[in-house]
């Protein structure tokens, strides 16, 4: 009963909780729907709708009702409602498992220290337990390359050099994943797996940091892969990570601008963002939505200005290249229900974005449409989400094994000394 009176309590809230509230109501209400008190007390059966199977099932149980020498805990908060159900729960159905599943760390502590024996996090959006195994999207390999192959198959196509080697020798990897050693000399993406054998596409190092767009360069092999990503037209999706001042949105752009303006493979620049809570209607601010967006895009505006800083006329060349480039800026609120066609979609600081937004988004791709997604998991202001639970991790974890998606972590601030030595020891 607490629970429901929490999800009521919350349901008109002007965020993203009250329509996940409102949800998990509709889907009791479906459960319940045509359920007697007594069949809601003893539990109503949930069905799976693929094979009609029973996997349990489904019941309200009335916490109010406790009397007072039946808790552990003062009944005046919500939490303590819950613990105090959980633990005479599992007292009176032992030796049954009772469970208390929830996402508030404090009550999870309470819960074990009151006594109660199993206390979960809910997991099924976790992919992964700890941030520092997430996928980078590239392997270093100590040593040289070379010296840790025996017995190497390789074959030309056109400019292309293709290498099958033994699966053991790089352990665990997964399709467009970047190798690279230590020495400087080996750079290759996987392009085929199997139990026994992995095929790489050998890309050169020295080929990788000559990759330029839009006047930029890479000043590392990192920035040098996620170019060979950017401007790889087979790849649909790319994924950006890092820490503030590695590069990720100048090297976005300057991929946007080189594809859309000089090689004409797309006919205009989509960028999008989540705005904050406080802006989630972007009503209050006046103008159109570009206007709107622009307080929250000026990361974009400022890339560039660094883009045209040199030329005779810089907002004049600004204005030029946003015309010819057909630069659309969009709220994510608005993307819901658009088929998007022959476009380069950027989006940024997806950081704060949920899993289920963005599918929403990647959803809206059609045919000849690139994306790129670029987020600092160290800089998420969600209430609600962590570097675990972001959509971001999410995504990294779900697109890894697609041979049209590419990941990279930019290692390394290349902004300025300040923001380097910020993002070390601050």
């Amino acid at each position: 009963m607490t629970v429901l009176e929490e999800l009521d309590r919350i349901k008109d809230r002007q965020k993203d909780v009250s329509r996940d509230a409102r949800v998990a109501i509709r889907s009791l209400e479906d459960v319940f729907a045509s359920a007697s008190p007594e069949q809601i007390v003893n539990g109503v059966e949930l069905k799976n709708d693929a094979d009609n199977q029973v996997s349990g099932k489904l019941s309200i149980f009335a916490d109010h009702t406790l009397e007072k020498n039946q808790q552990n805990f003062t009944a005046d908060e919500p939490d303590n409602r819950i613990i105090n159900a959980a633990i005479y729960l599992q007292d009176k159905h032992a030796p049954r498992q009772v469970v208390l599943v929830t996402k508030d760390i404090n009550m999870r502590l309470k819960a074990k220290g009151a006594g109660l024996e199993r206390v979960e996090d809910y997991r099924t959006d976790q992919l992964i337990d700890d941030i520092r195994l997430l996928a980078k999207g590239f392997t270093e390999l100590e040593g040289s390359f070379w010296g840790r192959v025996k017995d190497c198959e390789s074959s030309s196509e056109g400019r292309d050099t293709h290498h099958v080697i033994d699966a053991e020798i790089l352990g665990p990897c997964y399709v467009n994943q970047y190798i690279i050693d230590d020495t400087e000399s080996f750079a290759a993406r996987v392009v085929k797996k199997d139990e026994q054998n992995v095929e790489l596409l050998d890309l050169g190092y020295e080929r990788l940091m000559a990759k330029h767009a839009w006047g930029v360069h890479p000043k590392n092999i990192y920035q040098g892969m996620a170019f060979d990503a950017l401007l790889d037209p087979n790849v649909d999706l790319v994924i950006l990570t890092g820490p503030a001042g590695c590069g990720k949105t100048l090297l976005a752009m300057a991929a946007a601008l080189e594809m859309v303006v000089e090689k004409g493979i797309y006919d205009k620049i989509i960028v999008t963002r989540n705005t904050p809570e406080i802006a989630e209607s972007i009503g209050f601010l006046p103008g159109t939505e570009e206007e709107k967006m622009a307080p929250w895009l000026a990361a974009i505006t400022d890339t560039l200005e660094v883009l045209h800083k040199h030329d005779e006329s810089m907002s004049g060349s600004m204005n030029y290249i946003m015309e010819k480039a057909n630069i659309q800026f969009k709220s994510v609120n608005f993307m819901r229900g658009r088929s998007i066609q022959n476009a380069f979609v950027f989006l940024d600081e997806c950081q704060n974005l949920t899993a289920s937004q963005l599918k929403t988004i990647i959803t809206r791709c059609g045919e000849g449409t690139k994306l790129v997604c670029c987020g600092n998991l160290a800089q998420i202001d969600s209430n609600y989400l962590s570097a675990v639970t972001s959509g971001l991790t999410y995504i990294v974890e779900r697109f890894k094994d697609f041979d049209g998606s590419a990941n990279v972590y930019l290692n390394g601030v290349v902004r300025s000394r300040l923001a380097s030595f910020a993002e070390e020891k601050l």
